[in-house]
Protein backbone atom coordinates (compact mmCIF):
# COMPACT_ATOMS: atom_id res chain seq x y z
CA UNK A 1 0.00 0.00 0.00
CA UNK A 2 1.12 3.23 -0.60
CA UNK A 3 1.70 6.02 1.81
CA UNK A 4 -1.09 8.51 2.80
CA UNK A 5 -0.43 12.14 1.68
CA UNK A 6 -0.82 13.79 5.37
CA UNK A 7 -0.51 17.74 5.72
CA UNK A 8 0.60 19.34 8.91
CA UNK A 9 -2.63 21.21 9.95
CA UNK A 10 -0.01 23.70 11.46
CA UNK A 11 2.54 24.16 9.23
CA UNK A 12 1.47 22.54 6.05
CA UNK A 13 4.13 20.56 5.55
CA UNK A 14 4.19 16.72 4.57
CA UNK A 15 3.75 14.54 7.33
CA UNK A 16 5.70 11.66 7.76
CA UNK A 17 4.34 8.45 9.57
CA UNK A 18 6.53 6.84 12.55
CA UNK A 19 6.19 3.62 13.28
CA UNK A 20 7.84 2.02 16.66
CA UNK A 21 6.45 -1.39 18.59
CA UNK A 22 3.31 -0.24 20.08
CA UNK A 23 2.12 3.36 18.87
CA UNK A 24 2.41 5.40 15.89
CA UNK A 25 3.12 8.62 15.28
CA UNK A 26 2.78 11.55 12.49
CA UNK A 27 5.63 14.47 12.28
CA UNK A 28 6.80 16.66 9.99
CA UNK A 29 10.37 18.69 9.04
CA UNK A 30 9.33 21.28 11.69
CA UNK A 31 8.56 19.36 14.72
CA UNK A 32 4.74 18.71 14.88
CA UNK A 33 3.74 15.68 16.07
CA UNK A 34 0.65 13.79 16.13
CA UNK A 35 0.04 10.76 17.71
CA UNK A 36 -2.18 8.00 16.93
CA UNK A 37 -5.41 7.21 19.11
CA UNK A 38 -5.55 4.07 20.62
CA UNK A 39 -8.45 2.83 18.56
CA UNK A 40 -6.85 3.81 15.25
CA UNK A 41 -7.46 7.24 13.74
CA UNK A 42 -5.57 10.51 13.76
CA UNK A 43 -6.67 13.73 15.00
CA UNK A 44 -5.67 16.40 13.32
CA UNK A 45 -7.98 18.72 13.88
CA UNK A 46 -6.60 22.06 15.54
CA UNK A 47 -8.43 23.64 18.68
CA UNK A 48 -8.61 26.78 16.61
CA UNK A 49 -10.69 25.19 14.06
CA UNK A 50 -13.17 23.76 16.78
CA UNK A 51 -16.79 26.00 16.95
CA UNK A 52 -17.55 24.02 20.31
CA UNK A 53 -16.46 21.72 22.48
CA UNK A 54 -17.10 18.63 20.67
CA UNK A 55 -17.89 19.19 16.83
CA UNK A 56 -20.40 17.07 15.17
CA UNK A 57 -22.46 14.50 15.90
CA UNK A 58 -22.48 13.70 19.66
CA UNK A 59 -22.48 10.17 20.91
CA UNK A 60 -26.22 9.49 21.03
CA UNK A 61 -26.55 10.48 17.36
CA UNK A 62 -23.39 8.25 16.25
CA UNK A 63 -25.54 5.55 17.74
CA UNK A 64 -28.46 6.08 16.47
CA UNK A 65 -27.29 6.79 12.73
CA UNK A 66 -25.05 3.18 13.48
CA UNK A 67 -28.13 1.46 13.67
CA UNK A 68 -30.27 2.84 11.54
CA UNK A 69 -27.58 2.45 8.58
CA UNK A 70 -27.04 -1.01 9.93
CA UNK A 71 -30.30 -2.59 9.30
CA UNK A 72 -29.89 -2.14 5.41
CA UNK A 73 -32.15 0.90 5.05
CA UNK A 74 -29.82 3.34 2.60
CA UNK A 75 -27.55 -0.10 1.60
CA UNK A 76 -29.03 0.20 -2.46
CA UNK A 77 -27.59 3.70 -1.74
CA UNK A 78 -24.17 2.62 -0.84
CA UNK A 79 -23.61 -0.20 -3.44
CA UNK A 80 -24.90 2.17 -6.28
CA UNK A 81 -22.36 4.90 -4.76
CA UNK A 82 -19.24 1.71 -4.50
CA UNK A 83 -20.41 0.35 -8.07
CA UNK A 84 -20.07 3.66 -9.95
CA UNK A 85 -16.67 4.50 -8.11
CA UNK A 86 -15.41 0.68 -8.80
CA UNK A 87 -16.80 1.28 -12.53
CA UNK A 88 -15.16 4.23 -13.02
CA UNK A 89 -11.68 3.54 -11.70
CA UNK A 90 -11.92 0.24 -13.65
CA UNK A 91 -12.15 2.11 -17.24
CA UNK A 92 -9.12 4.93 -16.30
CA UNK A 93 -6.72 1.96 -15.88
CA UNK A 94 -4.87 3.60 -12.36
CA UNK A 95 -2.78 1.19 -10.79
CA UNK A 96 -3.39 2.92 -7.26
CA UNK A 97 -6.17 5.18 -5.68
CA UNK A 98 -6.26 7.58 -3.30
CA UNK A 99 -10.10 7.80 -2.14
CA UNK A 100 -10.90 10.61 0.26
CA UNK A 101 -14.71 10.32 1.85
CA UNK A 102 -15.52 13.87 3.44
CA UNK A 103 -18.15 13.88 6.53
CA UNK A 104 -17.45 9.88 6.85
CA UNK A 105 -19.95 10.01 10.11
CA UNK A 106 -19.37 6.55 11.49
CA UNK A 107 -17.98 4.87 7.98
CA UNK A 108 -21.19 2.91 6.77
CA UNK A 109 -20.66 3.87 3.08
CA UNK A 110 -16.71 4.43 3.83
CA UNK A 111 -16.24 0.79 4.49
CA UNK A 112 -18.58 -0.65 1.89
CA UNK A 113 -17.28 1.28 -0.71
CA UNK A 114 -13.67 -0.38 0.83
CA UNK A 115 -14.91 -3.67 0.34
CA UNK A 116 -16.29 -3.18 -3.00
CA UNK A 117 -12.52 -2.03 -4.75
CA UNK A 118 -11.10 -4.62 -2.52
CA UNK A 119 -12.97 -7.61 -4.39
CA UNK A 120 -13.05 -5.46 -7.53
CA UNK A 121 -8.84 -5.87 -7.21
CA UNK A 122 -8.35 -1.92 -7.10
CA UNK A 123 -5.35 -0.77 -5.19
CA UNK A 124 -6.97 2.15 -2.45
CA UNK A 125 -5.87 3.73 0.34
CA UNK A 126 -9.30 5.03 1.48
CA UNK A 127 -9.59 7.92 4.10
CA UNK A 128 -12.17 8.99 6.54
CA UNK A 129 -12.65 12.59 7.59
CA UNK A 130 -15.50 14.15 10.05
CA UNK A 131 -15.11 16.74 12.74
CA UNK A 132 -17.13 14.39 14.76
CA UNK A 133 -14.50 12.38 17.01
CA UNK A 134 -17.24 10.33 18.56
CA UNK A 135 -18.18 9.34 14.46
CA UNK A 136 -14.69 8.62 13.67
CA UNK A 137 -13.87 6.44 17.02
CA UNK A 138 -17.44 4.33 15.92
CA UNK A 139 -15.93 4.18 12.20
CA UNK A 140 -12.80 2.74 13.53
CA UNK A 141 -14.66 -0.58 14.47
CA UNK A 142 -15.72 -0.84 10.87
CA UNK A 143 -12.51 -1.58 9.33
CA UNK A 144 -8.54 -0.84 10.39
CA UNK A 145 -7.17 -0.75 7.30
CA UNK A 146 -8.98 2.71 6.35
CA UNK A 147 -7.13 5.72 7.78
CA UNK A 148 -9.67 7.19 9.92
CA UNK A 149 -9.46 11.38 10.54
CA UNK A 150 -11.06 13.58 13.29
CA UNK A 151 -10.50 16.94 10.73
CA UNK A 152 -12.63 19.68 9.34
CA UNK A 153 -13.91 19.81 5.84
CA UNK A 154 -12.69 23.40 5.64
CA UNK A 155 -9.14 22.68 5.83
CA UNK A 156 -8.38 18.80 5.04
CA UNK A 157 -5.13 18.07 6.18
CA UNK A 158 -4.02 15.94 2.91
CA UNK A 159 -1.46 17.37 0.66
CA UNK A 160 -2.61 19.50 -2.40
CA UNK A 161 -3.09 17.37 -5.49
CA UNK A 162 -2.84 14.08 -3.68
CA UNK A 163 -6.32 12.46 -4.22
CA UNK A 164 -8.33 10.61 -7.00
CA UNK A 165 -11.22 10.40 -6.01
CA UNK A 166 -13.52 11.94 -3.79
CA UNK A 167 -17.12 11.40 -1.93
CA UNK A 168 -19.84 13.67 -0.07
CA UNK A 169 -22.38 12.34 1.15
CA UNK A 170 -25.47 13.82 2.91
CA UNK A 171 -22.98 16.31 3.97
CA UNK A 172 -21.92 20.27 3.83
CA UNK A 173 -20.25 21.20 0.49
CA UNK A 174 -16.96 22.89 0.86
CA UNK A 175 -16.32 23.24 -2.79
CA UNK A 176 -12.40 25.00 -2.72
CA UNK A 177 -11.12 22.91 -0.07
CA UNK A 178 -11.66 19.99 -1.49
CA UNK A 179 -10.71 21.20 -5.04
CA UNK A 180 -7.23 21.47 -3.47
CA UNK A 181 -6.94 18.32 -2.57
CA UNK A 182 -7.65 16.64 -5.57
CA UNK A 183 -5.59 16.24 -8.40
CA UNK A 184 -6.56 17.91 -11.86
CA UNK A 185 -9.47 15.41 -13.41
CA UNK A 186 -10.14 13.42 -10.36
CA UNK A 187 -13.82 12.56 -9.77
CA UNK A 188 -15.98 14.23 -7.07
CA UNK A 189 -19.22 12.32 -5.91
CA UNK A 190 -21.92 14.38 -4.12
CA UNK A 191 -24.91 12.41 -2.93
CA UNK A 192 -27.85 14.67 -1.82
CA UNK A 193 -31.65 14.59 -0.97
CA UNK A 194 -34.19 14.75 -3.64
CA UNK A 195 -37.17 16.64 -3.86
CA UNK A 196 -39.53 14.04 -2.43
CA UNK A 197 -36.85 12.27 0.12
CA UNK A 198 -38.40 11.26 3.43
CA UNK A 199 -41.29 13.27 2.23
CA UNK A 200 -44.24 11.38 3.90
CA UNK A 201 -41.82 12.17 7.47
CA UNK A 202 -41.68 15.33 6.50
CA UNK A 203 -45.15 16.11 5.95
CA UNK A 204 -46.06 15.12 9.76
CA UNK A 205 -42.84 16.83 10.79
CA UNK A 206 -44.08 20.49 9.10
CA UNK A 207 -47.37 22.11 8.31
CA UNK A 208 -45.68 23.32 5.20
CA UNK A 209 -43.71 20.56 3.49
CA UNK A 210 -41.36 22.41 1.11
CA UNK A 211 -39.26 21.04 -1.99
CA UNK A 212 -35.43 20.96 -1.35
CA UNK A 213 -34.02 23.62 -4.20
CA UNK A 214 -30.73 22.20 -3.61
CA UNK A 215 -28.51 22.11 -6.93
CA UNK A 216 -24.65 21.29 -6.35
CA UNK A 217 -24.04 22.57 -10.02
CA UNK A 218 -23.98 26.05 -8.84
CA UNK A 219 -21.95 25.88 -5.60
CA UNK A 220 -19.41 23.76 -8.43
CA UNK A 221 -18.94 24.66 -11.12
CA UNK A 222 -16.13 27.69 -10.70
CA UNK A 223 -14.12 24.51 -9.81
CA UNK A 224 -15.60 21.26 -11.28
CA UNK A 225 -17.22 20.23 -14.64
CA UNK A 226 -20.54 18.03 -14.03
CA UNK A 227 -20.14 14.63 -15.60
CA UNK A 228 -23.77 12.92 -15.11
CA UNK A 229 -26.50 12.63 -12.20
CA UNK A 230 -27.91 9.30 -11.19
CA UNK A 231 -31.12 9.38 -9.83
CA UNK A 232 -31.98 6.49 -7.44
CA UNK A 233 -35.72 5.89 -5.57
CA UNK A 234 -36.93 3.40 -3.38
CA UNK A 235 -39.33 2.75 -0.65
CA UNK A 236 -38.41 2.77 3.05
CA UNK A 237 -40.47 0.42 5.26
CA UNK A 238 -39.97 1.29 8.80
CA UNK A 239 -41.60 -1.07 10.90
CA UNK A 240 -40.42 -0.44 15.06
CA UNK A 241 -40.54 3.15 16.97
CA UNK A 242 -36.75 2.44 17.72
CA UNK A 243 -36.02 2.51 14.10
CA UNK A 244 -38.00 5.98 13.68
CA UNK A 245 -36.31 7.41 16.46
CA UNK A 246 -33.10 6.39 14.96
CA UNK A 247 -34.35 7.95 11.77
CA UNK A 248 -35.48 11.16 13.57
CA UNK A 249 -32.20 11.25 15.57
CA UNK A 250 -29.80 11.38 11.86
CA UNK A 251 -31.71 13.45 10.28
CA UNK A 252 -31.87 17.74 10.81
CA UNK A 253 -35.71 17.23 10.49
CA UNK A 254 -35.83 15.35 14.21
CA UNK A 255 -33.62 17.86 15.35
CA UNK A 256 -36.51 20.55 14.68
CA UNK A 257 -39.69 18.69 16.15
CA UNK A 258 -41.48 20.16 18.98
CA UNK A 259 -41.99 17.67 22.07
CA UNK A 260 -45.83 17.43 21.23
CA UNK A 261 -44.87 16.32 17.38
CA UNK A 262 -42.43 13.92 18.62
CA UNK A 263 -44.98 12.40 20.74
CA UNK A 264 -47.59 12.37 17.88
CA UNK A 265 -44.97 10.71 15.93
CA UNK A 266 -43.93 7.89 18.11
CA UNK A 267 -47.22 6.79 17.82
CA UNK A 268 -47.44 5.12 14.46
CA UNK A 269 -46.19 1.48 14.94
CA UNK A 270 -44.79 1.78 11.46
CA UNK A 271 -43.90 4.50 8.20
CA UNK A 272 -43.10 3.88 4.59
CA UNK A 273 -41.24 6.45 3.41
CA UNK A 274 -39.74 7.25 0.24
CA UNK A 275 -35.77 7.64 -0.29
CA UNK A 276 -35.26 9.95 -3.20
CA UNK A 277 -31.40 10.42 -4.05
CA UNK A 278 -29.08 12.12 -6.49
CA UNK A 279 -26.22 10.81 -7.05
CA UNK A 280 -24.18 13.90 -8.75
CA UNK A 281 -20.41 12.62 -10.33
CA UNK A 282 -17.86 15.75 -11.37
CA UNK A 283 -14.36 16.40 -12.55
CA UNK A 284 -12.17 18.53 -11.53
CA UNK A 285 -11.08 21.26 -13.72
Amino acid sequence: MESIPFRCPVCQEPLVLFSEEHSARLGCIKGHSFDQARQGYWNLLLPQRKRSKAPGDNAEMVLARRAFLDQGFYEPLAFKIADTISEKLANCQATHTNLLDLGCGEGYYTQLIESKLMAADLPSNVIGLDISKEAIRSACRRSTSIQWLVATGADIPLMPESIDVATLIFARLLPEPTAKVLKPGALFIVVWAGIDHLRELRALIYKDVRDSDLNPDAQLMDQFIPIETLNLTYPIHIQDSTSLQNLLMMTPHGQRLTPERRHALMQHSSLKVTADIRISLYQKR
